[in-house]
C-alpha cells in the first residue's frame, strides 16, 4: 500500500530556506514521476515541481530559479529545497507519485512570514 510521509516544514521568514522531505513506500519508487504540490486555504492545490525517471525536471513558473527538486532512489526520497522564499510560498506541500494518482499524504506546512 503507498504511503508517502511529508516532513521539514514550518516557518521561516522572507528570503530564507526550508528544505522538505517526503519519504515514499509501497511501490517502485524508482519507476515513478514524482511531484511536489502546494495548497493554500481557498486556493485549488497546485504542482510547483516535478521530476521524472530520467532526472528530467521541471517547475511553476512562480517558483523557478528559486525550487530545486531532487530524488534519491535508493533510499525511495525525495527533496524540495526552497530558497529565497515568499510570503505567497505559504501553503501546505504534498508530495505525490504518478503510481496513484488518487493517493495524498498528510502534508506539511511551511509559512512565511517575519
Amino acid at each position: 500500500q503507498v504511503q508517502l510521509v511529508e516532513s521539514g516544514g514550518g516557518l521561516a521568514q522572507p528570503g530564507g530556506s526550508l528544505t522538505l522531505s517526503c519519504a515514499a513506500s509501497g511501490f517502485t519508487f524508482w519507476a515513478y514521476h514524482m511531484s511536489w504540490y502546494r495548497q493554500d486555504p481557498g486556493k485549488e492545490r497546485e504542482r510547483v515541481a516535478r521530476i521524472f525517471l530520467g532526472m528530467q525536471k521541471e517547475y511553476a513558473d512562480s517558483v523557478k530559479g528559486r525550487f530545486t527538486i531532487s530524488r534519491y532512489n535508493a533510499r525511495n526520497l525525495l527533496f524540495l529545497n526552497m530558497t529565497r522564499l515568499k510570503p505567497d510560498d505559504t501553503a501546505v506541500y504534498y508530495c505525490h507519485s504518478s503510481y496513484d494518482d488518487d493517493y495524498w499524504g498528510q502534508g506539511t506546512q511551511v509559512t512565511v512570514s517575519s
